[in-house]
């Protein structure tokens, strides 16, 4: 299987069926008629059914039968003894595993095998194993987060020999890649799996990545503060920019004005702010000098108008 479509373990995979019949008593002599022949038991059909599902998956790289044929293998499971088809079980899951795999379906990996072990305590351990490898590889350890943390706290679990290849396991590629650091921690501490030197090595890394997590955190800090105060800039920009546009309209529509009629309206203007009386006589000389301006102003744009034009 390509790396785009998730890892692809290769199990050797052993049948109870490949054990030879036992020999017969008396090898190398007459066999008397009173002895009896001791022969093997008939594989049952959930070994039968696992080996056509490695044969499937492994010569004839029919990934869809390879998975059905698991299927068809674990409801014939259903009615036979829990404990002495443990092996076979495990043995359809690796299977199954990698048939989902190669389909790029490994995002069904999980649902998949717990319909059949229904709690997370009860997995085997390498089950368990090429899942945290699955979803790992396809970074996405999130997906077994909680379902390897309640394996490593059942206490039936923390005494079998692979408790702390899996532990470590976790601890690598889920716990600190998630950035999990209490937890990773709390692991650590209280888990007889790790030695001194050990936890001595992962409480160090642990610290690293706090002070890690505090300087990305410290940063993101100051860059949403300096982006606040751009926004606030902008915003300001914008206003000023808004004004000023309205300014130039003001005096633009203003100065679209006749020149009588503006000289007019600055003139009622006048009187209305400052309210000269006109019939008052300390308002003559300033109204007759102001109508004397007019005049000028008056005749110089008339002298304007009046000019020739030349090409």
């Amino acid at each position: 299987m390509s790396e785009e479509t998730g890892p692809r373990p290769r199990l050797a995979m052993k049948s109870d069926s490949s054990t030879p019949a036992a020999p017969l008593r008396g090898l190398g002599a007459p066999l008397r008629s009173s002895e009896p022949v001791c022969a093997a038991p008939p594989p049952s059909a959930a070994v039968v059914l696992l080996e056509e599902a490695a044969d499937l998956l492994v010569v004839h790289l029919d990934f869809r039968g390879a998975l059905q044929t698991c299927e068809r293998a674990w409801r014939s499971l259903a009615n036979d003894d829990a404990g002495a088809s443990l092996e076979v079980k495990c043995s359809l899951c690796v299977v199954g595993i990698q048939a989902l795999a190669e389909m790029n379906r490994w995002q069904e990996v999980l649902s998949w095998v717990l319909q059949y072990y229904q709690v997370p305590e009860k997995l085997p351990p390498k089950v368990l194993e090429l899942c945290v490898l699955l979803y790992s590889k396809m970074q996405e350890p999130g997906a077994v987060l909680e379902v390897v943390s309640a394996w490593l706290q059942d206490p039936d679990n923390q005494g079998l020999p692979e408790y702390r290849a899996l532990a470590e396991l976790h601890l690598q590629r889920v716990l600190l890649p998630l950035g999990c650091l209490s937890e990773a921690e709390e692991l650590v501490v209280g888990s007889a799996a790790f030695s001194e030197e050990e936890r001595l090595d992962v409480l160090q890394t642990m610290n690293k990545a706090r002070q890690q997590q505090k300087h990305q955190h410290s940063g993101s800090e100051e860059a949403q503060k300096l982006n606040q105060e751009g926004s606030s800039s902008h915003k300001f920009l914008s206003l000023m920019v808004l004004l000023r546009r309205l300014w130039d309209s003001t005096v633009s529509h203003f100065f679209s004005m006749p020149f009588r009629k503006s000289l007019l309206a600055a003139l009622i203007l006048c009187l209305l702010v400052v309210r000269f009386d006109p019939a008052s006589p300390s308002s003559l000389p300033f109204l007759y000098k102001l109508a004397q301006l007019f005049h000028r102003i008056q005749e110089a744009m008339f002298s304007l108008y009046r000019l020739p034009i030349h090409d």
